[in-house]
């Protein structure tokens, strides 16, 4: 567990839950209270008492459930004192808990194979409880987005960013919007390694020297993608969700804070925004898949009228040829040419001039000419 507190001039960080109950909130800024999904479950109590003298309501017992829940979907829900958001991030979603060391992942392969960049489209959920001066989020076990932005957020409190004019959040809900932008940066960094193995699949599809084998990974590509969209729309619905709750909210009382309340917005519909890029370019990746594969029946099709063409032409041109031959190898006694010194000679010009004759006309009839391609 790892506890910040945020404020104006600086953010210092702890992992003493039980401090907060005594020394309270900060006269100024707020509380980050970070945790991982199985030690938040475990230490449940004692989250629920802080968050009771510092906020003075506890979480309900359907968004514990919510947050404990590894399997739930990106969703929006709300009470008259805090938020709740489930954002799913990109992670091993099912990855077992060591129960005697909470928040510590069993480190063990994934189970399903296929390409490397096949293995990364999975999810787990990270779930924002947003009070008016505590953020609560509780993640997986080796949530890297959490260490990640919590060491960004330590760098930017130091005085030198802060000379190069790093912002730091000024409220949890302003926090939660900037963690989950980094959890959506990582689908866009994934999505153009999605494009460069969509791109090879389909070069080698379409190659008429090559014969493409990877089917089985082509279709759990196509699979992942799909489960993938689909994720993308829950994160959207919830986000939107957000975005009209946020403009519910009571109209703040000062300048300042009606300046911090547009800013939220505006980050807010940044985020959505960014989320609805990545769904429109995973469905775009879909819709290449599957034009890709629908080309490459059609270039196989073609590719086999060719050779039907090709050898019914063979067999065209031959046939006068087997017919000659058939005549000669009668068995009667008298047939023209039969007993003549050069007889062979006339039958054998005969047919190499059908066969010439023959290849000729279906040659200007591009009945032996090959498909461009």
């Amino acid at each position: 567990m790892r506890i910040f507190h945020i404020q104006p001039g600086g953010v210092t960080e702890s992992q003493e839950l039980a401090a907060l109950n005594t020394s309270g909130l900060p006269e100024q800024g707020f509380v980050w209270i970070a945790c991982a999904r199985r030690e938040f479950e475990v230490t449940q109590t004692e989250i629920q008492a802080t968050l009771q003298a510092l906020c003075g309501t506890q979480l309900v017992d359907l968004h514990v459930s919510d947050l404990i829940n590894n399997q739930l979907p990106s969703h929006y829900d709300y009470t008259s004192q805090y938020d709740v958001l489930v954002f799913r991030r990109l992670a091993a979603g099912n990855r077992p808990i060591d129960p005697e060391h909470p928040g510590e992942p069993l480190h063990q392969a994934p189970a399903h194979g296929g390409p490397p960049i096949l293995r990364r489209i999975d999810t787990s959920p990270v779930g924002f409880a947003v009070f008016d001066r505590v953020l609560l989020t509780v993640h997986p076990a080796d949530c890297s987005v959490r260490d990640a932005y919590a060491a960004k957020l330590l760098q930017a409190a130091t005085s030198e960013s802060r000379a190069a004019g790093a912002r730091i959040a000024t409220s949890p809900a302003d926090l939660m919007l900037r963690i989950i932008n980094q959890m959506v940066d990582g689908y866009l960094a994934l999505r153009r390694e999605l494009t460069q193995q969509l791109d090879h699949w389909q070069s080698e599809l379409l190659s008429p020297r090559t014969r493409f084998k990877n089917w089985s990974s082509l279709l759990d590509a196509r699979m992942a993608l799909h489960q993938l969209d689909e994720t993308c729309e829950e994160q959207r619905s919830s986000i939107q969700d957000w975005i009209e709750a946020v403009k519910t909210w009571p109209e703040p009382p000062t300048p300042a804070e009606a300046r911090e309340r547009e800013l939220l917005q505006v980050r807010s519909r940044d985020v959505l925004e960014h989320i609805e890029r990545v769904v429109h370019h995973v469905r775009r990746l879909e819709q290449s898949a599957e034009t890709a594969v629908q080309m490459h029946f059609s270039v196989q099709g073609s590719r086999t009228n060719d050779i039907m063409r090709t050898l019914t032409v063979l067999t065209a041109i031959f046939l006068p040829l087997n017919l000659i031959a058939g005549i000669f190898g009668m068995n009667f006694e008298f047939i023209p040419l039969i007993h003549v010194h050069n007889g062979f000679w006339w039958a054998m010009g005969t047919m190499l001039l059908t066969a010439t004759v023959l290849a000729v006309f279906f040659w200007r009839k591009r009945y032996l000419a090959r498909a461009e391609r």
